[in-house]
């Protein structure tokens, strides 16, 4: 079970702050692939990874990073600074 948190306007496309998955998910993009699976709202999320970063465990990485021990996933918008 790894907990997903969604962050910006992924949340507001999915609905949702946070969830837990059950996954098979072994890297960051396989769980993308499985949760584009779901819904269109998903779908519409992850249509453009270029568009998005990942943190797994509170770490900025990329999407072939594995899943293997990770508790938590994140996805958000690039960071601008201002």
């Amino acid at each position: 079970m790894i907990t997903v948190l969604y962050f910006a306007w992924v949340r507001e496309r999915i609905g949702l702050p946070r969830e837990n998955v059950d996954t098979a998910a072994l890297t960051v993009a396989e769980l993308v692939e499985e949760l584009s699976a779901r819904e269109d709202r998903y779908a519409l999320a992850f249509s453009d990874l270029a568009a998005l970063r990942v943190a797994v465990d509170q770490v900025l990485t990329t999407f072939d990073a594995p899943l293997e021990g990770a508790r938590e996933v994140a996805f958000f918008p690039p960071m601008t600074g201002g």
